[in-house]
């Protein structure tokens, strides 16, 4: 199979162009070679920017791809961009969508393909929704060959994956840890989550490539181990060797100090999602999420420790935690008063 990947250097994509290879797959990148260092030796690259069609469309057009996959569409326009270049040259054509999709808040806790995509919380999610209704009018009016796949929560070595967390230096939050800093779990800590190593979440993905069964369909491909915050919180601390100093906060609490993180939040983590993923192994027969999270949160906490540069430490979401509890715990003792 030739196999195109647009983008393929992040978390996820990394891990499905490694496998890809190690089966056979004649693989190929197109991206702008910003992150050179992610991109697997055996893989053809194409350097390139998405975002401008009339380029693209120059340097693809002696090409034609088996399967096409696009991980770095976002918006409604992108995904018109696609089917522009892609309509009639492609046999699949896989767009990455968001497990954050999926209604909120769920009227039943346990996921499946057939939930309703709704969430009111996060424009990031609308978009992917629109995206998906947008190709899949596509595939019932001229069968453009979309398959639609759903990540949710996926990491690897050089995340250390959390609910509240700074995104820029994501040991800050080893680093509280080991400091005995209060660490905030946003709702009560029992609410139950997923989190999927990124080389568990390849295995699924590649067996749908070229799946022709798998065209018209959307996917989830999450681990089946199901966790609370608090276990969750528990296992990374355990990791680094250290209880975690735990403060439960509620998550419009958090969001009225810093509305970045309400879509995150109320849009995705800090809701009771159980994903039931038997669609994707119907499809791919033998598939299952083999990594424990304890095991693969020691790799990442390895991974930082091999190399001291790797342990920076997020100053600006210290102060923001620190003033978040702060605000919270004063107002608990004005309650008690």
């Amino acid at each position: 199979m030739k196999v195109l990947f647009i983008g393929g250097t992040g978390i996820i994509s990394s891990a499905v162009s490694e496998l890809a290879i190690q089966r056979g797959i004649e693989l190929y990148l197109f991206n702008r070679g910003n992150r050179s260092e992610f991109l697997p030796k055996a893989a053809m690259h194409i350097r390139g920017d998405i975002r401008d069609f009339e380029s693209t469309s120059s340097t693809l057009k002696d090409y034609r791809f088996d399967i096409v996959v696009d991980w770095i569409a976002y918006t409604p326009d992108q995904i018109e961009t696609d089917i522009r270049l892609f309509k009639g040259k492609t046999c699949q054509f896989i767009f990455i969508s968001s497990a954050s999709c999926y209604q909120r808040p769920p009227v039943h806790y346990l996921v499946d393909e057939s939930t309703p995509l709704y969430n009111p919380y996060w424009q990031y999610s609308r978009d992917k929704i629109a995206c998906e209704e947008r190709l899949m009018q596509e595939y019932r009016s001229s069968g453009f060959p979309v398959t639609i796949v759903r990540p949710s929560h996926t990491y690897n070595k050089t995340t250390i994956p959390f609910i509240f967390n700074s995104r820029k230096h994501r040991w800050t939050l080893i680093d509280r840890i080991r400091k005995g800093k209060k660490v905030i779990v946003p709702g009560d800590g029992t609410s139950l989550w997923t989190i999927t190593h990124n080389t568990d979440f390849a295995k699924g993905f590649v067996g749908l490539l070229g799946n022709v069964q798998s065209v018209g369909h959307a996917f989830h491909i999450t681990s089946d181990e199901v966790l609370t915050w608090d276990q969750i919180i528990r296992i990374i601390g355990s990791a680094a060797g250290m209880e975690p100093n735990i403060v439960h906060i509620p998550s419009e609490f958090i969001g009225a100090f810093s509305p970045e993180h309400i879509g995150g939040l109320l849009g995705d983590k800090s809701v009771s999602i159980v994903f039931d993923n038997s669609k994707i192994k119907r499809f791919v027969p033998g598939f299952t999420a083999t990594m424990p999270f304890s095991a693969g949160i020691r790799e990442c906490i390895e991974w930082y420790e091999s190399d001291a540069g790797r342990c920076t430490v997020d100053d600006e979401f210290n102060r923001l935690a620190d003033k978040i509890i702060a605000a919270y715990e004063a107002g608990l003792r004005m309650a008690k008063i």
